[in-house]
């Protein structure tokens, strides 16, 4: 049986963990590096690049790389490159494939399942578009988890005294908090709250701004309509913003940022702390609300709370910080890492769904997880209001059914509108499908029993059924929220995915087989020039003809276009080189290569 890995699939950086020997490990990339930027870019000769190499090249190929795209997920968004349309999950699952392969050659056998991790506040098309995603990747998704929760399973696993911890995930792109209670070998998720658009990625943009503005002070040029200038910027902003965690002060240099009527301008910068934090104050405050409604949703006073973790790189810096300080009245905790410890919480869980349970600390018992729905869950009824079923913070997984009728009488069919939010009126909430229960026995309004039953499962995915009580009749119903793939898409998305994977293969055979060629050749040509008139003119001539036919081949391959048959053909031209001039290559050039 293959080992179950946990993903951390970040909005800036993921992380890929594994359980062995009872202890979740870190599985380094293709660099050696714990995390992987979460960074795709297709070169202009149809290379695709994903994670270091992708990063590297951001700024001199920025129209051609996605970053961030966890963002995007569940939403009508697409990236278009070279005349095809890329879906949040597409992108998403090269990632995933690239954290497979790291894990694959790290262990040493064939990985085919995982644990993925979500923000707590991500809807339910969220959820789907990501399991979408390790579908696509060639997983089978065995859990979709909260990345809270997957850190309070990681710090659970060393610390199972009793106790109620609140989780502050503050990432590059979204921030959740939750508060989690553990104790006699169970986490429970006692309340979650969060923004799906609020992490470090904003706090960058701040600091483009305030560079952008600081230049555009001192020298009246504004570098916002200068595209590689402000990848530049974007790049020394992320840099800065690293350093202000440990530094008081930054000095930005960018040579060569722009030109003005043929003179060049250089971008010499000092930004201090105080500075950045002025920049960021109003997004670091916008994390206040959530935490009061996760701990008002779990009635507990920040005085109950026996320890607060920080979770993501985002509260690496000083004022995220001093606001956790404020708000709990407690020093965070620093017993985790907050780049790591969510992918560690995923290889914990997977390891326990494949029977291997882990022990809690000082409990002696398989640690057992209680995670919660993160949003309510509602029907619109008569006057556009939000009828709520399931409410938010309900412990997964849940069954809730409700009996409806009809508005208008003899009515043959009923459009049920599911929703998701706190918002009273269905318009202000957030539509994750709408179901049609067809062939109702006609009667006058208000007398059909519908029986509308909804289904959360342990990853917060939504499945609704029906069932008209008058007949006993099972409706089926079929969601037709417009931001989910479908089942042939997904289908395409995961031979797509196989396509890539194999050309990318023969992309690397090409570059070594084209390597060894041209060392032949330019061996070959060697040794002839060597030999001079010692060679017989047959030897010469044949020689000559096979050089000829494999700098034809070679000089045609192109790394973008190229198949098998052509890396056969010119495999079969350098084995008949290597025949037709291995004497000569002995004689004349001692073996060497």
């Amino acid at each position: 049986m293959s080992r179950v890995i946990g993903i951390d699939l970040g909005t800036t950086n993921s992380c890929v963990s594994v359980v062995e020997n009872d202890t979740p490990v870190i599985i380094p990339s293709a660099t050696g590096a714990t995390t992987t930027p979460s960074i795709v870019a297709f070169t202009k000769n149809g290379e695709r690049l994903i994670g270091e190499a992708a990063a590297r090249q951001a700024v001199t190929n920025p129209e051609r790389t996605i970053t961030s795209v966890k963002r995007h997920m569940g939403a009508d968004w697409s990236a278009r490159i070279d005349g095809k349309e890329y879906k949040p999950q597409t992108i998403s699952a090269m990632i995933l494939m690239q954290l497979k392969k790291d894990a694959e050659k790290f262990l040493g056998e064939e990985v085919t399942e995982a644990v993925i991790t979500v923000p707590a506040y991500f809807n339910d098309i969220q959820r789907q578009a990501t399991k979408d995603a390790g579908r696509i990747a060639g997983l089978n998704v065995k859990r979709i988890i909260n990345e809270p929760t997957s850190a309070a399973l990681s710090y659970g696993l060393n610390h199972g005294e009793p106790q109620k911890v609140m989780v502050y995930d503050l990432g590059g792109g979204t921030f959740d908090v939750s508060i989690i209670e553990i104790g006699e070998g169970i986490i429970e998720v006692l309340a979650t709250s969060g923004n799906n658009h609020l992490g470090g990625d904003d706090f960058d943009e701040r600091l483009v701004q305030g560079i952008v503005r600081k230049f555009k002070d001192k020298t009246r040029v504004d570098l916002t309509k200068d595209f590689a200038a402000m990848q530049r910027i974007r790049e020394a902003a992320e840099r800065a913003k690293k350093e202000l965690s440990t530094s008081d002060t930054t000095h930005i240099m960018q040579p060569f940022i722009t030109q003005v009527k043929g003179e060049a301008l250089h971008l010499d910068m000092v930004i201090t702390r105080q500075e950045f934090e002025s920049m960021i104050s109003d997004l670091i405050q916008k994390t206040e609300d959530p935490v009061r409604n996760a701990l008002n949703d779990a009635h507990i006073s920040p005085a109950q709370l026996g320890r607060v973790l920080l979770v993501g790189g985002s509260t690496r810096v000083p004022a995220v910080q001093r606001k956790v300080r404020e708000m709990t009245g407690k020093e965070p905790s620093r017993n985790i890492n907050p780049d790591e410890c969510v992918a560690k919480g995923a290889a914990i869980l997977g390891s326990t769904l494949q029977g291997r349970g882990l022990v809690a600390a000082g409990t002696g018992q398989d640690l057992l997880l209680l995670d919660v729905t993160p949003l309510s869950l509602s029907i619109e009824t008569v006057g556009g209001v939000a009828t709520r079923i399931v409410q938010r913070n309900t412990t997964l997984p849940a069954r809730y059914s409700q009996i409806f009728s009809t508005a208008a009488p003899y009515q043959r069919n009923v459009d049920i509108h599911v929703l998701q939010g706190e918002r009273p009126m269905a318009r202000d909430n957030k539509t994750i499908g709408k179901f049609r229960l067809k062939g109702i026995k006609p009667a006058p309004a208000g007398v059909p029993q519908i029986e509308v039953t909804f289904d959360i499962d342990a990853n917060g995915i939504l499945k609704v059924s029906a069932r008209d009580l008058d007949t006993g009749r099972e409706q089926s119903i079929t969601i037709t929220a417009d931001d989910r793939m479908s089942d042939m898409e997904i289908q395409q998305a995961m031979q797509d995915a196989q396509n890539y994977a194999s050309q990318d293969q023969l992309r690397k055979d090409a570059i070594e087989l084209l390597g060894d060629a041209n060392k032949l050749l330019i061996r070959t040509e060697r040794c002839v020039k060597n030999a001079g008139k010692q060679l017989e003119k047959a030897v010469k001539k044949q020689v000559k003809a096979d050089t000829a036919k494999l700098q034809k081949l070679v000089a045609k391959c192109r790394l973008d276009r190229v198949d098998a048959n052509q890396l056969s053909e010119i495999r079969a031209a350098k084995e008949q080189l290597e025949q037709s001039a291995g004497d000569i290559l002995m004689r004349y050039d001692g073996g060497q290569q």
